[in-house]
């Protein structure tokens, strides 16, 4: 498994990725597929800053993860909103996993002190989400930081959407 940074021409790949989890799950709150060009635009403003990583298993991309503003005013700039996305195929194989250690140090380097991830959520579990992204954000050592409820509706339910957090950096 190869962890590298994001090409322009990944756009469709990735995409392709993202798409089962727009059209099939309430993991994201996307409603329409983005157009590749689109999702081209998405990774040149995200990369313009901040690291995009790709997984790829031998020549097939198998994941990516990428990090974002947390808020655009200057004094959050040691922050972060993290996205992770692996091939709905090959989940809980560990790639979500190396792309997260991958994209954390990435961050260290550039200076991030917090990682945050926006994670959608319902209790109890559906067809449509699970709460394997909370456990998997637990796992990394990410502590619960904020609960919102029923913020999003998508497949005719709403939602909650819960706000994890991982301090990286010494805040001095």
């Amino acid at each position: 498994m190869e962890i590298r940074l994001v090409k322009a021409d990944d756009a469709e790949a990735l995409l392709a990725i993202y798409t089962p989890y727009i059209e099939r799950t309430a993991i994201t709150f996307e409603y329409d597929v983005p157009s590749v060009d689109e999702f081209r635009g998405r990774i040149a403003t995200v990369t313009a800053k901040y690291p995009w990583l790709v997984a790829v298993d031998g020549e097939r991309i198998v994941g990516y993860a990428y990090a974002s503003a947390f808020k655009e005013r200057a004094a959050y700039q040691w922050a972060v909103e993290t996205s992770i996305y692996v091939d709905i195929d090959k989940k809980r194989c560990g790639i979500g996993r190396l792309l997260h250690d991958a994209l954390e140090d990435a961050l260290k380097r550039q200076g991030v002190l917090n990682m945050n991830a926006c994670i959608a959520y319902c209790d109890p579990e559906d067809e449509y989400l699970t709460l394997d992204s909370v456990h998997f954000h637990e796992h990394l050592g990410y502590k619960l930081v904020a609960h919102f409820h029923k913020c999003g509706k998508k497949f005719d339910r709403w939602y909650d959407m819960v706000w994890m957090e991982k301090l990286i950096g010494e805040h001095k």
